[in-house]
This record gives C-alpha cells, structure tokens and sequence, in this order.
C-alpha cells in the first residue's frame, strides 16, 4: 500500500471541483486588461528592475479584480467566480510583457562578460543588433535594426502561448479526467477567487455577515502596505524627488560575506529585508522550508572544508555575495547541480512509472471497465482530441523549419553543423518534449513537484557539432506543458469554462504586445538599464551574464569557460549523492518536500532569502497552524494575496511619480 503524504493530504483537501461551469469572458473584462496594460506593465518593469520585486505583478490581478468588483456593484450585478478568475488571468497574462526580454538584450551584448568571452561579435541579430548600432546611443527600440528581435519575439509569444494553452490542456484531460490525480497544490491558486466571490455572497446574505477570507485578505493587504511604503515606496520617491536614494531596509539584500570570508570561506552571507519571504515560508509546505534551511546549512559546512582542499579554488577572501556564488559555480557546484538534478529526475520517472503500475493494477482488481471510464465534467468547455494532437504537430514543425531558416540566414549557406541541428531539434520536438511533459503533469497531480532532466537542451546543441553561438538563440521545440495543468486544474475549481481562457486570451494577445514595446522603450529612455537608478538589475545582471556565458562558450569550438566548469567526477558524486539522499529519505518515510528542499538548499542560488522563509515556515507551523489547525492552510494563502496587493499598490503610486517626474520637461527660463 502506497504511503500517505499527510502534509500533501492538508492541500488536496482544501477545495472541491463545483458541479456546474459558468462563462467567465465578457466583452467589459477586455478593459480591465488595458487598465493593467496601462498602468501596471510600467510599474512592474520599473520595480523588477529596482528591487527585483514582482509584488506588483499580483497587486495588478487584485487591483483590477476590485475595481471591477465595485464598478459591478454600482451597476447592480455581482460579479461569478468564473468571471473573477477571468479577470484575474487577463491581469496576469497582461503583465508578461514579452518585450520584456529587450532590455536585457541590449545589456547582453555590451557586458564585459559577453566581450571578454568573444561571444558578443557572434551574437545573431535576430536576438541584439551589433554592438556598434546607433540605437543603443539613442537608447530606442523603435530602429529598423531591432525589427528582426521585434519579429522573433512576437513569433516566440505566439506560438508559445499557443501551444502552452492547448497542449497543457491536452495533458489535463489524461491526469486529471483520465487517471484522476488530485493536483494537491492547486487550491492555493484558486482561494482568492473565492476570497472575492464568498465576500460577495456574504454580503447579500440575510444575515450580513463577512467573510472571513475578505477580512483575512484586508490584513494582509494592511500589512503590505505599510511594510511597501518603508521597502520600496521610500526609496523610489527620495530618488524621483531628491536624485538620492534613501533605503532603510538595503535592497536587494545586506550582503555579510566580506567580513564573514575570514571565518566562513566561500560561503555566501547575507539577508533578504523583504517581509515576503516569512509570508512565502509560511504559504509553502513546512518540509519544504525545513529542507532548504538543512541545504543551506549543509552548504555552509561544506564549502569552508571543499575550500581548505582546494576544490573552491578561485574564491579569495573579500568577494562579495556574487563573486562568491559566481567562482563556487565554476569550481564544483555547476556540475554537482546537473548530478543532483539528473537524481532527482530519474526519481520523478520512477515515481510515474510505480504510480502508472499502481492505477493498472486497481483496474484490474475491480474488473477495468468502471476505473477506465473517462471522468469530463458537462460544460465544462472541453474541445476535440484530434485538434490537440494537430495543434502539437503545426507548432513543433513550425520551430524546427524557422530554425534551419534562422541559421541558413546566419551563416549564408546550409552546413553540417545546421544539419545536426535539425535532427536534435526532432529530437527534442517528438521525444524529450512529450516524454518530460507527461512526466512534469503526472508529478503536479500527485506531489505538486515539477521535474526537469537537467541540460538536455545544452547536451543536444554541445553534441549536434555545431560551431558558433547562434544556436542558443533558436526557437526551440522544447517545453514543459506539463506544468499548466494546475493552472486549469484552478479554473475548473473555480466554475470556469476553458473556453473562457481561451476567448480572451486572443483578444488580449495585441493588447500586450503594444503595451510592452511602448513601455519598455519609454523605460529605456529614462536611464541605461541597468544603472544606479536600478540597483538590483545592476547587482545581478552582470552575475546572469557571466553564467550564461559559461554555457554559450560551450560551442565555440576552442577552450571555453564551460570545460573548466564542467567536471564528469564531480557531476557523478551530485548524482550517486541525490540517489543516495532520495532513497534514504524513502526508506525512513520523510515527506516529499523535505527532499526537494534539501536539493533547492544545496542548489547555490542566493541563500539570503532561506533564512526568513524558513523563520516565516516555523513561526505558521508552530504557532498559527497549534492555533488554528487545519484553518491555517485556507487562511495563509489569502493573506499571501493580500500581501501582494498592498505592496503592489504602494508602490505603483511610487512609479506613477518617477514617471511623472522623469517625463517633466525643464524649460530654460
């Protein structure tokens, strides 16, 4: 008999699918999408620039939905669920802002790390124009050297919006209609919406009485605000007014690891300010949190002994947090890390297949026919099989033929090197893709984990021949649909009818598109990016690039940054070690997100925000959850979302005035 997960048992049993579907698109919904479009894309381009913060990327799903709300009222109809979750994904999809990747095009090709490799003079233009273009003098994107990026990324959104909605429902159908997983995680997408419309029941309810996840939501919102104004909104203003940058709280984060070498070599030190991080650690599953803080612990013991053998060889004392993670990632963890990840994606198959044989086993106890019988709730708005199926074929052929188009262009005639390409892009297209996307769905609707075979997009292009960096910048057929099938596994919780989704997002589609290239030049306009004015972008890019660069110079055809990363020992040791870590775990019956957490801690990415999530996971465990038992995991998640909207709000007044301020013209008298 296969092992309860109790923690995972909390999360399956917060909701249940309703019996009826109602449509959520409404011709009025389209406006709320250009109120995002408008007034939010800019802000939340400003603020991920600033402080890496996407706060206001969920302030913008709540701002709109309460808006709408209050207008509805006013003209005396109520708002459905269905409707709500519609205007919520609208706001969402409208802030993803596809121009988005622009900016740090225009960064790539002028870094140090781009021209140190050698990799910004072979950099194609349909991903950055040259270095010597005069748009970058004039910060513009609006210049006729940019239109083949422009044309791409508009093709890229395209057919990968399109393919990601069809063919991640496709995958929902087979888990959840068909073999019936319960998709544990997906009810904490799916409580706000129904914060939204209970309040709205509640309150024309004989009685009167609020609902508790509108009171819930109103105090996290207070707290997001008040929390907004001193992390975010006080810097943004003292520099728009002053042109000096007044932070209490240091963003992103205070880093320790100067003074703290002497004691801990090569090990990164610091803190994350941001009051997020206790309200994610309290959201996420405990074991989770628990796992990554004994990562990074295990991380801090080891790295000190790893330095002392000189296997962390490049690290010196005085280098900060991202010269310290940046020279550890070349000496062992970029290797250690594909170990690990191949461990744990090996895992994730055998948890498939065991869960596979497990179902065919219960048909053929209870006879087969009534387990095989096919579960599609009426109305729901489902579409024909055979379209999956033909949508998956178009987009797949689609990305291989503009490929070899793209690298013909490139190179001016069709070589070896193009040809190898090709036949790891079918690759890629008709095996991997299918096979980690059934894999990825599977996982979701059990454990609510996604699994990803390490480096396969990197083995395929390193081992295809090929020479020259154009490559890394191709359409690729490879994706992970698997991971959509919460989101519908949410809109049919909701009441929602797929069609819904799928109505607006083809109204929605040109409405971002204007909105992100417009708001994108005008940010590019105001300052280089990245800059002072952008602390944040200015602290990471340069780290971002120089690890892209590693991989990059893998095809080179010379002595890359990437031989001197890779290592097959270490690279063995990271997967005999998560193989030897899962199994352990398995056999003393740990929870499944206590080994994730562990990998995630040992995965080298910034350890400042560990500690504050995993103070926020203990302070909800044991005390609000002793408290409040099971009532805990409804609540956490709203006060999440209130959360967000509070710091979303405070600061989109903060970009409204630097907006206002930068866009004033001084006259000379």
């Amino acid at each position: 008999m296969a092992k309860v997960d109790k923690e995972l048992e909390e999360f399956r049993n917060i909701m249940e699918v309703p019996s009826t579907f109602d449509e959520g698109f409404r011709w009025s919904s389209l406006l709320g999408a250009v109120f995002v479009a408008l007034l939010m894309v800019p802000g939340a381009i400003y603020m991920g620039l600033l402080a890496g913060s996407m706060e206001i990327a969920e302030a913008s799903r709540w701002v709109t939905v309460i808006l709408f709300i209050e207008v509805a009222k006013r003209a005396h109809r109520t708002l459905t669920k269905a409707e709500i979750f519609v205007l919520f994904f609208m706001a969402s999809a409208a802030m993803g802002a596809p121009f988005s990747g622009l900016l740090w095009n225009q960064f790539f090709v002028n870094s140090d790390a781009a021209a140190a490799t050698g990799i910004s003079e072979q950099l194609p233009l349909w991903f950055a124009p040259p270095r010597n273009s005069e748009s970058y003098d004039a910060r513009s994107f609006f210049h006729l050297d940019w239109l083949p990026v422009i044309g791409m990324t508009i093709f890229g959104t395209f057919f990968g919006q399109l393919s990601n909605l069809i063919l991640g429902y496709g995958l929902f159908r087979v888990t959840s209609d068909l073999e019936r997983l319960p998709f544990p995680m997906a009810p904490i997408g799916a409580q706000g919406i129904v914060a939204m419309a209970e309040d709205l029941d509640d309150r024309a309810d004989k009685d009167g009485q609020m609902s508790w996840r509108w009171r819930v939501f109103a105090i996290g919102g207070a707290i997001g605000l008040t929390f907004g104004f001193i992390y975010l909104l006080l810097p943004t203003l003292s520099g728009a007014i002053t042109g000096r940058t007044i932070q209490i709280l240091p963003i992103p984060f205070s880093d320790f690891t100067g003074t703290t070498g002497r004691y801990l070599p090569a090990v990164a030190t610091g803190l994350s300010w941001d009051f997020g991080n206790l309200i994610v650690g309290m959201v996420m599953p405990y074991f989770g949190m628990l796992g990554s803080f004994i990562g990074l612990v295990v991380t801090m013991v080891a790295n000190p002994l790893l330095y002392k053998f000189g296997i962390l060889h490049n690290w010196k004392y005085g280098d900060d947090t991202i010269a310290t993670i940046f020279k550890n990632n070349v000496d062992f963890y970029f290797s250690l890390q594909i170990g690990i990840a191949l461990a744990i994606a090996v895992a994730g198959l055998l948890a498939v297949i065991r869960s596979v044989r497990a179902a065919r086993a219960k048909q053929r106890e209870a006879g087969g026919a009534a387990e095989r019988a096919v579960l599609r709730p009426e109305g729901r708005g489902d579409i024909r099989t055979w379209i999956v199926v033909a949508c998956y074929l178009f987009v797949t052929l689609t990305y291989i033929g503009v490929s070899a188009l793209l690298l013909r262009w490139h190179h001016g005639e069709w070589t070896g090197g193009i040809r190898n390409i090709v036949l790891m892009l079918l690759f890629l297209g008709f095996v991997y893709t299918p096979l980690i996307s059934y894999v990825t769905a599977r996982l979701e609707g059990m454990v609510g984990q996604v699994v990803e075979i390490p480096m396969i997009r990197e083995a395929a292009l390193i081992l295809s021949g090929y020479r020259g960096v154009a490559c890394w910048f191709l359409p690729l057929p490879m994706a992970n649909y698997g991971q959509m099938t919460v989101f519908y596994r949410q809109c049919e919780l909701t009441g929602t009818r797929f069609t819904s989704i799928w109505k607006a997002k083809i109204f929605l589609y040109p409405i971002i598109l204007i909105s992100s290239i417009f708001f994108m030049n005008f940010i590019w306009g105001l300052a280089k990016v990245p800059s002072s004015a952008y602390p944040y972008a200015l602290k990471m890019w340069e780290l971002n690039a120089a690890n892209q660069c590693i991989m990059f110079s893998s095809t080179m055809g010379e002595y890359s940054m990437f031989e001197e990363a890779f290592n097959w020992r270490y690279l063995s040791f990271g997967a005999v070690f998560g193989g030897v870590l899962f199994g352990a775990m398995n056999l003393l019956g740990a929870p499944v997100m206590l080994v994730y957490g562990v990998v995630r801690g040992l995965g080298q990415s910034l350890p400042h925000a560990i500690l504050p999530q995993f103070i926020g996971a203990v302070i909800g465990r044991f005390y609000f959850q002793k408290r409040l038992g099971l009532k805990w995991r409804q609540y956490i998640p709203v006060v999440a979302a209130g959360f967000a909207c509070g710091m979303g709000l405070i600061t989109t007044v903060g970009v409204g005035i630097t907006f206002l301020n930068k866009a004033i013209i001084k006259l000379p008298f």
